[in-house]
């Protein structure tokens, strides 16, 4: 530390500037790795028949479905996932822009997810005209995979750098 503090003013300023990227990136890593879990317990509720599609598909189908369709037919899983864990990450960078007093408390995670979900159910969803017929099952699934992804989020594996 004390290097540091007798480094050059810029140095000083590149260090302190990656210090606090840091949260950002992991906490966007931290959001694909989310996004990825969210797809494993979508393919359960959907093996239970509580969601008939996933909510990265439908957005895609609605909003660029000239590029959805030109992907091949075999291709168009992986197209999705990409998609969602993109998403899953830029939600991870949003998370990590926080306050890091906020960041680090317990509840951040889970409310995070559930205002994320709200955004989607009041905002994207209406808006795209998803969901029509979908009853309390997909909701709840949906909201379930949504809390899941603010706990992973929030989970630091690196404790002692990012919080």
């Amino acid at each position: 530390m004390t290097q540091t503090l007798n480094a050059p003013p810029e140095l000083h300023e590149h260090v302190m500037l990656e210090h606090r990227r840091r949260p950002i990136i992991r906490s966007a890593a931290r959001g694909a790795i989310a996004a990825m879990a969210m797809s494993g317990l979508r393919r359960l509720t959907g093996s239970l028949g509580m969601l008939p599609a996933t909510p990265p598909e439908s957005v895609l189908e609605r909003t660029a479905p000239t590029a959805f369709h030109r992907v091949p037919v075999r291709l168009r899983p992986a197209a999705v996932e990409l998609v969602h864990w993109t998403y899953g990450a830029v939600g991870g960078a949003a998370f990590g822009l926080l306050p890091r007093g906020l960041r680090r408390r317990p509840w951040a995670g889970p409310v995070y997810g559930v205002l994320a979900w709200t955004a989607f159910e009041a905002g994207l969803a209406p808006a795209l005209g998803l969901h029509r017929g979908h009853g309390a099952a997909a909701r709840l699934a949906l909201l379930a995979d949504h809390v899941l992804y603010g706990v992973v989020v929030a989970a630091s594996p690196w404790p002692h750098e990012d919080r």
